[in-house]
């Protein structure tokens, strides 16, 4: 039976216990998939169609520090439309102490970039994520994507990259992160994504927050997929908030070499 670690008070921890809790494993060879959500207690990913609604300050400031500890944040196009996505936004103080530390971070600060998963290269040009943002934005797209699409992304600043013929497949990320040495990669979803990584066996990490609202209505899960196989985890932590939230961390076992 597995051992499920006590729940650890999320007042006590500082920005510091955080980032140990929340580390990357040490010396990565390749890109390690850590996907961050937050769903009600009855499973609605969303309230009012945003993800963002249903979050407390606990949640919000796990979410910063993910961000902090990552070499790139992955996203598919629709949760950047849905969301509205801007560049990513950190501590610049943070990352580069994470740095200096062996954490992740950056040697001068910067904010990791995004990279949205799109196989039609279906986004706006002139979205916030590309006129609001420090670090060029990674375009993963196909090659049966149409090229005008591709060409005015890559006019908008974008690095428009072909990471498939028809569709942009978990290898296929991995090879283009891991070629750009972005092996801390944090994905925020949405859910198709998160269902086609499932399927693949590439999701290494799950961070979850469970927010203490009952939702009901018609919101979608975190994960869809019609083709995945159960996928066993095991708790890291458990984190409990005043306000009744839960952060956990969830790892899928690996195989030692």
């Amino acid at each position: 039976m597995q051992r499920v670690p006590n729940a650890i008070q999320f007042t006590k921890l500082g920005a510091d216990d955080l980032v140990q809790l929340y580390a990357y494993p040490a010396r990565l060879e390749s890109p390690w998939i850590r996907v961050n959500f937050i769903s009600s207690i009855d499973g609605a990913m969303t309230l009012d169609g945003r993800s963002g609604a249903l979050g407390g300050p606990a949640d919000k400031t796990v979410f910063r520090i993910l961000r902090d500890l990552a070499d790139v944040v992955l996203v598919g196009a629709g949760t950047v439309r849905t969301e509205n996505y801007g560049g990513a936004r950190t501590d610049s103080f943070r990352r580069i102490r994470l740095y200096h530390h062996g954490l992740g971070g950056a040697q001068d600060g910067a904010a990791p970039p995004i990279a949205v998963v799109t196989a039609s290269a279906a986004l706006d040009p002139a979205a916030r994520l590309f006129t609001d943002t420090a670090r060029r934005p990674i375009i993963l797209t196909t090659a049966a994507a149409p090229a005008d699409r591709k060409r005015a992304l890559a006019d908008a600043g974008a690095e428009v990259i072909e990471a498939g013929e028809t569709s942009v497949t978990a290898a296929g990320i991995h090879a283009v992160l891991a070629e750009r040495g972005l092996l801390r990669v944090l994905c925020e979803g949405g859910p198709s994504l998160f269902g086609d990584l499932i399927v693949a066996g590439a999701v290494d990490e799950l961070c979850l927050t469970v927010s203490p609202l009952l939702v009901g209505g018609t919101a979608g899960r975190i994960a869809v997929s019609p083709n995945a196989l159960p996928t066993p985890m095991s708790l890291r932590h458990a984190l409990l908030d005043d306000d009744g939230s839960v952060l956990t961390r969830w790892e899928r076992a690996h195989t030692q070499s």
